[in-house]
């Protein structure tokens, strides 16, 4: 099958290993992965924040770069439940009805990639490696938005040598909320507290999630607090294998974001 990456501002831009984790992972599964190099942000930030015209010309430009891809696929549950509920909603706002069916066609064939994996290939084992004692956050928009369900706890229990433990109030945000989080940020910082204290419990060695942005905010606090818990994406857990460690092997990549599209 031929993918579509839509990589996301957060990978692009601070976290480019979960990208790349997430290229490498379909590539052994067997699927070809091609990166529009043309795509930018999907419009997110702006339609939560209250411009709408901004954020429609960002659509404009989502339906043109990806229009032509039967199946698109992103390591991000925030950014694809953006463009399944609100381009379209943004394009028809704007009176722009065309747009508005391009784009609800487009969200009908974009996945977040623990979606795609157990909904369309129909995998839960993926052939990983995983020798720590993980737990997993759900993020909000993956759990409230996309509506995942277990899918993520799926594929996490079939890694081998992954020893999963349970979050305790695990569907409770964890503060970032994007723009949340600057302009509440003492309500912010209070959710953060929590979650912290959960994923502390678990005397888990790493915070999983399929959002950068809350694993960003996590991992902040958990390294302020000199914790000893890691964050780390879903997708660079599930492309880790024994025969082929990312720790070591793409070490070198981990800092360096791609600069040729991954393909």
């Amino acid at each position: 099958m031929r993918v579509a990456l839509f990589v996301t501002c957060l990978a692009d831009t601070l976290f480019p290993q979960a990208a790349m984790a997430t290229v490498r992972l379909l590539e052994r599964l067997g699927h070809q992965v091609v990166f529009p190099e043309d795509q930018t942000c999907c419009g997110q930030m702006h339609i939560n924040t209250g411009y709408p015209d901004d954020a429609l010309r960002l659509v404009r430009r989502h339906v043109r770069v990806f229009g032509r891809y039967d199946v698109v696929v992103a390591p991000s549950g925030s950014c694809v439940g953006s463009v399944r509920h609100q381009h379209a909603m943004v394009a028809r706002r704007a009176g722009d009805e065309r747009l508005a069916s391009r784009a609800d066609e487009i969200a009908g064939r974009t996945y977040e990639l623990s979606e795609f994996l157990v909904d369309v290939l129909g995998v839960t084992d993926v052939g990983a490696y995983y020798p720590h004692r993980v737990t997993y956050h759900p993020t909000c928009h993956s759990l409230r938005m996309l509506r995942v369900g277990d899918r993520p706890l799926r594929l996490l229990r079939e890694v081998r040598g992954l020893e999963l433990v349970e979050l305790p109030q695990a569907e409770q945000c964890c503060g970032f909320g994007g723009t949340f989080a600057l302009k509440n940020a003492d309500t912010s910082t209070a959710m953060l507290a929590d979650k912290m204290r959960n994923v502390l419990a678990t005397r888990a060695d790493v915070c999983t999630a399929g959002d950068a942005s809350c694993l960003m905010h996590i991992g902040g606090g958990l390294s302020r607090l000199r914790a000893g818990v890691r964050t780390v994406h879903l997708a660079e857990i599930l492309a880790n294998t024994e025969a082929d460690p990312a720790g070591e092997r793409h070490a070198a990549a981990r800092a360096t974001p791609p600069t040729g599209g991954a393909r």
